[in-house]
């Protein structure tokens, strides 16, 4: 955990992240399961997998990061172990965004039931109210962790990984994830000064996620022994992403 948190400090993570949110909200059709609730081989479930990886994360750059669960309403549960032995920091459940549109009684369906953006607009606001004034760096040099109950990635390896990109690309507000054929925008990072233009892309009703990044995201490719761990729909894809995470 020293070393970790010796190469997270010597590339500037110091300060600049501000928030983590884990995705969990999907419907989870093709898996049968909420993926949540997915059972790793070593015994532990998957969303506790996450924040359990948040929290290690959140220790080694030193800094208590709000660790946000975006479930849809579903109000999956947390291991009282990790909430225990980890006072300080805050793990808390959020409620997706409520767009003009909800509250006007649209009944667009995909309006109603949330989604990636809706949840990652929720969190960028708790950041926010969260956040005590002066905590964190101002909104343009300060970050949004996504990551998405989906994957195995874990959150420092995520930010190891885009951190550098952070300070380089400057021009860029959303940097995620890549291979050869698709970007992975739910594994990545939001700028937090975003926000208000998040927030006019739903209240119009726009729900499509590459639409909204594509005019600001900056893709960063990932090694070829992450493939399995970035996404999996099926419980075959769920057995093959687990293999890959016990090779590592």
């Amino acid at each position: 955990m020293v070393e970790v948190a010796d190469s997270l400090i010597k590339i500037g993570a110091f300060n600049r992240l501000a928030g983590i949110v884990i995705l969990a909200g999907g419907a989870s059709k093709r898996m049968g399961t909420p993926k949540a609730e997915l059972i790793l081989p070593t015994g532990e479930r998957l969303l506790d997998y996450h924040v359990r990886q948040a929290l290690e994360l959140s220790a080694a750059i030193m800094r208590n990061i709000s660790i946000m669960i975006a479930d849809n309403g579903r109000g999956f549960s947390i291991n009282p172990d990790l909430i225990v032995k980890n006072p300080q920091v805050p793990i808390i459940h959020i409620a997706d965004y409520l767009s003009i549109n909800n509250i006007s009684g649209n009944d667009d369906e995909q309006i109603e039931t949330g989604g990636a953006l809706v949840a990652i607009e929720s969190a960028l606001q708790s950041v926010a109210s969260l956040t005590k004034l002066g905590e964190v760096p101002n909104e343009q040099s300060s970050w949004l962790l996504v990551i998405s109950c989906d994957s195995l990635i874990s959150a420092t390896d995520l930010w190891q990984k885009i951190e550098p990109t952070t300070m380089q690309a400057a021009d860029r507000s959303i940097i995620c994830l890549t291979d050869e054929n698709h970007l992975y925008p739910l594994l990545g990072v939001y700028r937090l000064n975003i926000e208000p233009d998040l927030k006019r892309y739903i209240d119009d009703g726009q729900r499509q996620v590459m639409e909204f990044i594509k005019p600001m995201v900056q893709p960063v490719p990932f090694i070829k022994e992450w493939q399995y761990l970035t996404n999996f729909n099926t419980p075959k894809d769920f057995e093959r992403a687990c293999l890959a995470l016990n090779d590592l």
